[in-house]
């Protein structure tokens, strides 16, 4: 029988932040659900379960997704497959059998079959899918009308969320971005900030998984990548480093740290209204840090 009781949503929590730069009639709450679970933390395992409970549904033998070396996708899918008794297949994007990160090794313990394509091969998805019709497939990053539904339960979490006038996050995919305003009440608006230098797609991306007619009060800000996806300069491990010693956040290189200092800044430049409420949503991802030198921050 598929059991999730690894998850802890009891250990999810909200967290309040004081700090000097924040506005004095502004509040700021961290939701933490990067304490869900070790491995499929955060956001990871909302857009994964309604994936995961349709591949148990119709009887699907394998399910199969796409990512890079370094997908915090890729590793959850594989412990989340595992613990549905589902086998799993991942494609990744570029690298090769035998030089595995830190991520694909953890991914292959889990259970998951790695095949490797090229970038090129990899641009056209729908060619690897046609080939394996049997499968049942998740985008990469859990893109999707399914993993928007899931996502759209992480707020379910929050006490009182009615308090709130706004809702900030990172943005990948979009995919838990167009959840949160599919979820959001009428006076809410939803924050995200892309990790992407120069994505301006994500609205595009985001609008498509929402309801047509639908209220669509988000906005995405791509002011915040510090020199790209993958970019990790010393000032941005600074600030992690800093958030850590100052409000006990442990924050991932990729996209969290990333739009807490975004959110910090628009703080700073008086961006939300006197009496603001605003929530972040921690949303996990932290096994990204591993591809940093042992050490480099100060919490593993």
């Amino acid at each position: 029988m598929t059991t999730y009781d690894e998850l802890s949503p009891q250990s999810v929590n909200i967290q309040t932040i004081d700090a000097l730069w924040l506005p004095a009639s502004v509040s700021l709450d961290v939701l933490r659900l990067d304490r869900l679970h070790t491995v499929v933390s955060g956001n990871k395992w909302y857009k994964l379960k309604y994936y995961l409970a349709n591949a148990i549904q119709i009887g699907a033998n394998t399910l199969a997704t796409f990512g890079g070396a370094y997908s915090n996708h890729i590793v959850a899918t594989a412990y989340a497959c595992r613990m549905a008794g589902i086998k799993c297949v991942g494609f990744i994007r570029g690298g090769e059998a035998g030089n595995l990160t830190h991520t694909l090794k953890a991914a292959a313990a889990y259970g998951m079959q790695l095949e490797y394509v090229s970038r090129s091969e990899y641009r056209d998805k729908e060619a690897i899918k046609i080939l394996l019709p049997g499968f049942s497939w998740i985008n990469e990053g859990g893109y999707g009308a399914t993993g928007a539904e899931g996502a759209a339960e992480i707020v379910s979490l929050v006490p009182n969320r009615e308090n709130y006038t706004h809702i900030v996050a990172a943005v990948g995919t979009g995919t838990m971005l167009a959840g949160l305003v599919r979820s959001a009440l009428p006076h809410q608006q939803v924050i995200g900030i892309s990790s992407m230098k120069g994505n301006l797609e994500l609205e595009t991306s985001v609008a498509a998984l929402l309801e047509p007619g639908a209220a669509k009060n988000f906005h995405i800000n791509h002011d915040y990548h510090f020199g790209g996806y993958g970019s990790t300069p010393p000032e941005l491990i600074s600030y992690i480093t800093e958030c850590w010693h100052n409000y006990g956040v442990p924050l991932d290189i990729v996209y969290t740290s990333k739009a807490f200092y975004g959110l910090q800044d628009m703080m700073e430049k008086s961006l939300f209204a006197p009496g603001s409420k605003v929530l972040f949503i921690h949303s996990g991802g932290l096994q990204g840090n591993l591809s940093l030198p042992a050490g480099t921050l100060p919490f593993s």
